[in-house]
């Protein structure tokens, strides 16, 4: 077979790298960075480096797998989806539809399946039982976003590439490649930053790498980033700081008052920065040209991510920088129609049955997902659809998840491989290998940086009889709609036409008016997905509009480019963005502000002792790739960092081990003695801890760690947004003997 080179997005994280991938025949034999890719410039991590030792992991599944007699067998795709539909069958006529839960897992949104059809399978599946990896990451900045802009989606991102002051909270980019601020390449625009003379700030419990390459680093206290925030905006309102905000702003006197009593001097104790310091970073932040707040998942997974998540826009409009270049701006989608605008942000449109928490965009809270399994009654889930997720390693307090998972009727999987979570799967449905897939990133290509859009085709072709991920989930909508013989070619049809009709209908839509069934013959693309991406790319701005703009997007341009499509900077749009009901930013909006009393509270309570957090390793994302062993090598050392004061305290030492216990469990671990971390805070990465029997990941399966999750606390979640709390956990700490 020949060697051929092919070009493509990768999909391992939120930074969207260009890669040059060499393949022998179907094999990978070289990854590289793109140096023509127009948004990454050939920047590239250790984990897309891998991305061949993934797509050719031996572990992941080939075939599905249906469980008979407690074991796991092959069998043919028909098999399997006639299985689904007799489990999924005899789960609804003995419990209703409500019985039935969906849980969606982080990389989904990497692929385009997921994007185009779990919303479907969803509403397929009747149950307002859904849950996804949002509410254990970044559901926070969702909901201040909704009730701020009116649109949960509209995320201002930091203007990396022309600001003059960069003030960080709680994000590591240099590990992370950054999150919720798509940014090839984040490290070497930090450097820029610098080398134009301008500054950057990290604000965090640990020294990072990031912070490392800081002008100046702040330890923080974990769960204090609301109070600081808050002090800063006190000192912005105290001292005459606040700069020229919009006029689109409303809310800015009931922020001041709020900001009352959060003094810098009532702050600095809670979060162990003095008032002095404190004063001086509003002050700095004030005083730059331009300058943006950016804060990512160690305050969103806190007790107060939204409150959090809603003071630093209200920073960035109370500087004068929200939506202006060198500030936060809003990039512009390219499949993302401004026409096509969703009514104004609210949550609880209903409630979880056991602790009563609020509904957030379609779903729960995933740290309520055990107690609903657990808990009798009518609404009691018995059965449960994951889609590339493992909440039984990665939500909190995972071993209990990991017993109610035990007590299911039924459990579907769509996975590629047997792990923590779908080893108590009835069918496991395997997607096939990433280089067999399409690939565009709806989500992040939302949040760059820079405007940006690029295609990556599939660069192998699925084998005989292989259904790809898109037609996996089609055929799961088709079963859970009660026509599982139906044509899936059906139901592309009705979603295509679903999506016409509304653009057709939408008041500054460039094909207001016209015939469905005309546009719907101009659609390209080889496959479902294809030719969903072909439909919002030209109904998006920069479309050609089914005509209307000839030289406008559409999937085809992209397929003329393979290296991506530079969009240009991005640029102000605020006024576009705004789908409040008054067309204002809601600077002080009464949802939020009806949280602050519980974080007074918080603030008045707070006591000595050790918290938990976690932290990031660049050849890691999330718990899925560790069995990968080039991934898990050198410094992906899954130890618990403690201050050497706290470890003499104790009286251990690195290498020696401790006993960390919270409410919900215990686990031993090696001690790490380290200063970039602060006293009072240890930290345990993320994702740890594969050697659960019944899994089949021999890499990951050996290699040393423990799941902190056991320790993390269900019982805490930011209650605004549902988010789960896996920074700031208070844990008690004790010496064991190096031989235990």
């Amino acid at each position: 077979m020949p060697t051929t080179t092919h070009f493509r997005t990768c999909p391992l994280c939120e930074a969207t790298c260009g890669l040059r991938i060499t393949l022998d025949g179907d094999r990978v034999t070289d990854v590289r960075g793109d140096r023509d890719d127009v948004f990454s410039l050939g920047f590239i991590c250790p984990k897309g480096a891998k991305l061949g030792d993934l797509d050719q992991d031996p572990d992941r599944l080939s075939a599905p797998l249906v469980k008979r007699d407690g074991e796991f067998v092959e069998v043919s795709w028909e098999e399997a989806f006639a299985e689904v539909e007799r489990g999924l069958a005899a789960v609804r006529e003995a419990h209703g539809h409500e019985a039935v839960a969906l849980y969606l897992g982080n990389p989904s949104v990497h692929a385009m399946a997921g994007p185009v059809y779990n919303a479907v399978l969803a509403k397929a599946l009747g149950t307002r039982n859904v849950y996804s990896a949002s509410t254990s990451d970044q559901m926070p900045k969702h909901v201040s976003c909704g009730y701020m802009f009116g649109d949960p989606q509209a995320i201002p991102v930091p203007d990396l590439d022309r600001t003059d002051y960069l003030l960080m909270l709680g994000a590591n980019p240099l590990e992370s490649n950054g999150s919720l601020c798509t940014a090839p390449d984040f490290p070497g625009r930090l450097k820029k930053l610098r080398a134009r003379g301008g500054r950057f700030v990290v604000i965090d419990p640990r020294r990072t790498r990031t912070a490392d390459l800081a002008d100046q680093h702040l330890f923080v206290r974990p769960g204090a980033d609301a109070v600081l925030l808050f002090a800063l905006v006190h000192t912005l309102f105290d001292e005459g700081l606040v700069g020229d905000v919009s006029p689109l702003v409303t809310g800015v006197d009931e922020l001041r008052v709020l900001a009352g009593k959060f003094t810098p001097e009532a702050a600095a104790e809670a979060c162990g920065i003095d008032a002095q310091t404190i004063r001086q970073t509003a002050r700095d932040l004030a005083a730059a040209p331009t300058a943006a707040v950016y804060a990512r998942i160690g305050t969103t997974t806190a007790e107060f991510g939204t409150l959090s998540s809603w003071l630093v826009d209200a920073l960035n409009a109370l500087t004068g920088n929200l939506d202006r270049a060198g500030g936060a701006m809003f990039p512009t989608s390219a499949t993302r129609a401004a026409y096509l605008r969703r009514r104004p942000f609210r949550t609880g449109r209903w409630h979880s049955r056991v602790r009563g928490f609020a509904e957030t965009l379609g779903e729960l809270p995933v740290a309520t997902l055990a107690e609903e399994i657990e808990t009798p009654g009518e609404g009691q889930i018995r059965a449960l659809f994951t889609v590339a997720g493992n909440p039984a390693s990665s939500a909190p307090n995972a071993p209990r998840i990991a017993a109610a998972l035990q007590t299911l009727e039924f459990m579907v999987s769509v996975d590629p491989y047997v792990n923590e979570t779908t080893r108590h799967a009835n069918v496991i449905l395997p997607p096939p290998r990433v280089l067999q897939s399409p690939h565009f990133d709806f989500a992040f290509t939302a949040l760059g940086v820079r405007n940006f859009a690029n295609f990556s085709p599939p660069a192998l072709p699925l084998p005989q009889g292989r259904p790809s991920e898109a037609a996996i989930l089609a055929r799961l909508v088709l079963i859970a709609s009660a026509t599982p013989t139906a044509d899936p070619s059906g139901l592309e049809e009705l979603m295509l036409g679903g999506l016409l009709a509304k653009a057709v209908a939408a008041q500054g839509s460039p094909v207001l008016g016209r015939d469905v069934a005309e546009l719907r013959s101009q659609i390209d693309g080889d496959g479902p997905l294809e030719r969903w991406l072909d439909v919002l790319l030209r109904l998006g701005p920069y479309g050609d509009g089914f005509g209307a703009v000839p030289d406008g997007l559409r999937l085809q341009t992209l397929l003329d480019n393979p290296h991506g499509v530079d969009l240009g900077a991005l640029q102000p749009r605020l006024a576009e963005v705004l789908s409040t009901e008054d067309g204002k930013v809601q600077l002080c909006p009464a949802e939020l502000a009806a949280d602050v009393p519980r974080l007074l509270d918080w603030l008045a309570r707070q006591k000595p002792g050790f918290v938990l957090i976690g932290r990031r390793h660049l050849r890691s994302n999330n718990s899925w790739m560790h069995n990968i062993p080039a991934l898990v090598k050198g410094s992906n050392t899954c130890t618990l960092h403690i201050n050497p004061a706290d470890a003499a305290k104790l009286e251990v030492t690195t290498g020696q081990h401790v006993r960390l216990v919270s409410r919900t469990g215990s686990l031993e671990v090696a001690v790490e003695e380290t200063d970039k971390i602060m006293p009072g805070v240890v930290s345990l990465p993320h994702g740890w801890g594969h050697d659960t029997p019944g899994t089949r990941l021999s890499v990951a399966g050996s290699t040393t760690g423990v799941n902190a999750n056991v320790i993390t606390d269900e019982s805490v979640i930011d209650i605004p947004s549902g988010n789960a709390v896996f920074n700031g956990v208070p844990v008690a700490l004790e010496a064991v003997s190096p031989s235990a």
